[in-house]
C-alpha cells in the first residue's frame, strides 16, 4: 500500500475544509423592511447569481428594480475555477448573505475562490475600501521555522510581487481579471502561498492601492502570524503556509517538494525491531499496524486543527469610540520624524496654520510625507488629535487624504500624512495668477471627487462621519489634480440610527456653515451638504463666499449673488471668466442648480449624497426647483460678544494661510 497515495484524499479534504476560514458575511449601512419590494428584489437577484456567474465566464454585474427599491449586484470567481466549483461557491456565498444580513441594504462576502456583493446604490467602477475585515491565525511564526529576519524579507518580497502581478494582470474572458497567485520558498520544507484579487471594474492603479493598503493593514495588526486575510469590497488578499482554493495548481515556480514521509524505521533500526519473544517483525506487519493507526491519528489531528483554526482566525474591526492606543502600530518615533524633516527645517516648511506647522519630509524608505506638527499652545487638544488620528486611520478612499502614522508624547502631537503635491484647492481657486490652471474639466472632476469623498464619509464607510469643516482649504489636490478631503479634527461619528446631533460648541468656518448649525448648533449629514453646496459655487465662480463682493449686490455674498442670477435666468454669469468658453454650459448650469439645492434654508429640502451623485452623473435626471437658499452667516452677522474666533483647525495639510473658524458660539 502506497502511504502517500492513501493519504491524498484526506489531505484534499483538509484543504477543502480549511478553505472556508476567510469567508465572512459583512452586513452594513441602512435597513429595509422584511418582505418589502427591496427585500423581494434582493432575494430574486441574489438567488440567481450562481447560474448567472457561470454563464457569464465567471463574472456578473447587474441590477434589478426601480429606485428606491433598486438593487445592484456583483459576483465573480477566481480565474480558472471549474464551473461547478464556481457555482457552488457563489451559491454558498449568496445563501450566507441572505441568512446573515437579514435586513441590511448593503453586504458582501469574499470566500477564497469567489465574491458576492449587493447594494442599494451603484458601486460599479468605484474603489470601495470599507468596511474591511482583517483575519489572522493566532499561531505565530516560530523561530525554528525560519530566521525571522529572513522570513520578513521573503514575505515582503512575495507580497510586492503578488501585488504587481495582480494589479497589472488582464484577461480577455471578462476584461480585467486583477488576480495573482504566487509562492515563495521559506525553507526546504516550508512554502508561503499568497493570493490576491481585485474586482474587475476598478482601475489598475486603484487595484494596486487597495492591495497595498490591505497588506499594510495586515502587517500593522498581525505581523508574523501563521497566515491571514484582508477582505474589502474592492479587493482581497490571503496568504498561508499551505495551498488553498485550488489557486496554485499552475504556478510556474512551484515550491520545492518536502522530503517523503517515512513511517518505517531505517534499515539499521529494523534489524533491532523484535517482538517479545525476540523474533524480528516483518516490514509488512509494521505497515499493517502503522498505516491504520496513523490514518486515525491524522483524522483526529485534522479535526482538532480545523476546530482550532476556525476559532483562531480572529477578526480585527474598528468600532466608534476607539482610543488612539488601538492604532499603536502606526506610531512613528520622534527620531524618525526628525530625520524625515531635517529636524523640522524651515526650508521644509510648506504650511503654517493656527494649530501649528506643516513640513514636507522623506522617510528612509523614500516615501514623501507631509508632517503636521501641532503647536503646544494650539486650540486642538488631545481629544481633537485623537479624533483626527483615529478617524483618518479608519478611512480609506481615493478622495480622502491618507494618514500614515502619528507621534504622541506629552505635549508633542504630530500627524504624518501622505504627501499631496498640489497643495489645497484654495491655493489655485482664489489666486488670479493660478485660476487659469483649473479649466472646466478639472473643476468638474474636483466637484465629483469631493462628492464621492463625502458619500464615503456619510454612507460607504463603516462609520457615519460628519466632517463639520468642509471648505476649499481642506480639499487637497494630488499630482493629477484629483481632490482629497483633509482635516478631520472636528469630525463627529454618528451611531447606526443617528441622523443628527446638537452641540453648544460650534466649530467650522464662517461662510460654509449651514444656518441651523451656526444658529442652533444642529448638525447632520445635511450640514455637510450645505458646505458642499458653497464649495460648488466657489469652484465655479473662483470667488470666496465669505469675502465676495459684486458691484450690483448691496451687501450680500456669493450665495445671494448666485440666487439673484438664477432668478434672473442668467446663471452662467457666475462662471469664472478665466475658464473661457471651453466649459460645457449644460454641466455648469446643472452644477449651479445642484449647489442651490444643497444650500436650501430647510435641511429637509437638501438632497443627500447618493442623490447628488446621480444628479452629477446623469444628465437625464430631473432636478427639483430650488427655493430661496439659506444665506448662511458672515462675520458681520454675528454679535462680537458671542464670537470667539481662532485659527482653522489645521487649515489644510499644505496650506499656509489662515481662515477664521468659529470654535465656540452659544446657539441662539
Amino acid at each position: 500500500m502506497n502511504l502517500k497515495t492513501s493519504f491524498l484524499p484526506i489531505f484534499l479534504f483538509c484543504l477543502t475544509i480549511l478553505d472556508s476560514v476567510s469567508a465572512q458575511e459583512i452586513c452594513f449601512k441602512g435597513f429595509f423592511k422584511p418582505n418589502s419590494t427591496y427585500d423581494l428584489n434582493r432575494g430574486l437577484i441574489v438567488s440567481s447569481l450562481a447560474s448567472n456567474v457561470t454563464t457569464h465566464n465567471g463574472y456578473f454585474n447587474s441590477s434589478i428594480g426601480q429606485d428606491p427599491n433598486r438593487i445592484f449586484v456583483m459576483a465573480m470567481c477566481i480565474p480558472g475555477t471549474k464551473p461547478e466549483t464556481c457555482s457552488d461557491c457563489i451559491k454558498g456565498a449568496s445563501d450566507g448573505l441572505l441568512q446573515s444580513c437579514l435586513n441590511q441594504t448593503e453586504a458582501y462576502t469574499w470566500p477564497d475562490c469567489c465574491m458576492v456583493r449587493y447594494s442599494n446604490i451603484s458601486f460599479s467602477g468605484s474603489l470601495v475600501m470599507e468596511p474591511s475585515e482583517t483575519l489572522y491565525n493566532t499561531g505565530d511564526i516560530e523561530d525554528t521555522d525560519a530566521n525571522l529576519t529572513m522570513f520578513d524579507k521573503i514575505w515582503e518580497e512575495l507580497m510586492l510581487r503578488t501585488i504587481t502581478a495582480a494589479s497589472l494582470s488582464s484577461n480577455e474572458s471578462f476584461g480585467k481579471k486583477y488576480f495573482a497567485a504566487e509562492v515563495a520558498s521559506l525553507t526546504a520544507f516550508r512554502t508561503i502561498y499568497a493570493m490576491m484579487q481585485c474586482t474587475p471594474d476598478v482601475s489598475s492603479g486603484d487595484c494596486e492601492f487597495c492591495l497595498k493598503q490591505s497588506v499594510g493593514d495586515y502587517e500593522s495588526c498581525c505581523r508574523r502570524k501563521q497566515g491571514g486575510a484582508v477582505i474589502r469590497p474592492s479587493c482581497f488578499i490571503r496568504w498561508d503556509l499551505y495551498p488553498y482554493a485550488g489557486a496554485f495548481e499552475n504556478v510556474t515556480l512551484p515550491p520545492p517538494p518536502p522530503p517523503p514521509l517515512s513511517l518505517t524505521p531505517p534499515v539499521s533500526d529494523r534489524a533491532k525491531t523484535t517482538d517479545k519473544d525476540g523474533k524480528s517483525i516483518s516490514t509488512g506487519v509494521i505497515s499493517a499496524i502503522g498505516v491504520p493507526t496513523v490514518a486515525i491519528l491524522v483524522l483526529l489531528v485534522v479535526g482538532f486543527v480545523v476546530c482550532r483554526r476556525r476559532k483562531s482566525y480572529q477578526t480585527v474591526e474598528v468600532q466608534a469610540g476607539d482610543e488612539i492606543t488601538t492604532t499603536h502600530s502606526l506610531q512613528f518615533s520622534f527620531k524618525t520624524i526628525e530625520a524625515a524633516t531635517d529636524k523640522f527645517s524651515e526650508t521644509n516648511m510648506i504650511g503654517r496654520g493656527g494649530f501649528g506647522e506643516v513640513y514636507m519630509g522623506t522617510l528612509s524608505t523614500g516615501t514623501e510625507v507631509a508632517v503636521k506638527r501641532l503647536s503646544k499652545t494650539s486650540g486642538q487638544g488631545a481629544q481633537e488629535f485623537k479624533n483626527e488620528a483615529v478617524l483618518v486611520t479608519k478611512l480609506q478612499h481615493r478622495n480622502l487624504v491618507r494618514l500614515l502614522g502619528f507621534f504622541l508624547e506629552g505635549e508633542e502631537k504630530i500627524l504624518v500624512y501622505e504627501f499631496v503635491p498640489n497643495k489645497s484647492l484654495d491655493y489655485f481657486l482664489f489666486d488670479p495668477a493660478k485660476q487659469g490652471e483649473l479649466d472646466w474639466k478639472k473643476r468638474y472632476n474636483i466637484i465629483g471627487g469631493i462628492a464621492r469623498g463625502i458619500l464615503y464619509l456619510h454612507q460607504d464607510s463603516r462609520l457615519t462621519i460628519i466632517h463639520r469643516d468642509l471648505k476649499a482649504s481642506n480639499i487637497l489636490l494630488d499630482a493629477n489634480m484629483n481632490p482629497k478631503i483633509a482635516d478631520f479634527g472636528m469630525a463627529r461619528i454618528f451611531g447606526v440610527d443617528q441622523s443628527q446631533a446638537n452641540t453648544g460648541r460650534i466649530v467650522g468656518t464662517c461662510g460654509y456653515m449651514s444656518p441651523e448649525y451656526a444658529m442652533r448648533g444642529h448638525f447632520s449629514m445635511k450640514s455637510d451638504v450645505y458646505s458642499f453646496g458653497i464649495l460648488i459655487l466657489e469652484i465655479i465662480s473662483g470667488k470666496k463666499n465669505r469675502s465676495f463682493y459684486h458691484i450690483d449686490d448691496s451687501g450680500g455674498n456669493l450665495v445671494t449673488h448666485a440666487w439673484r442670477l438664477w432668478r434672473n435666468g442668467s446663471p452662467l454669469e457666475l462662471v469664472d471668466p478665466t475658464i473661457g468658453e471651453s466649459y460645457q454650459s449644460n454641466e455648469a448650469t446643472r452644477c449651479i442648480h445642484i449647489a442651490l439645492l444643497c444650500i436650501q434654508e430647510d435641511p429637509v429640502n437638501r438632497p443627500l449624497l447618493p442623490a447628488i451623485i446621480v444628479m452629477l452623473t446623469s444628465s437625464t435626471t430631473t432636478l427639483p426647483v430650488p427655493r430661496a437658499p439659506g444665506f448662511g452667516l458672515s462675520r458681520g452677522d454675528l454679535d462680537p460678544d458671542d464670537l470667539k474666533s481662532t485659527q482653522s483647525t489645521s487649515r489644510s495639510i499644505l496650506d499656509s494661510t489662515n481662515d477664521a473658524t468659529i470654535t465656540e458660539l452659544d446657539p441662539r
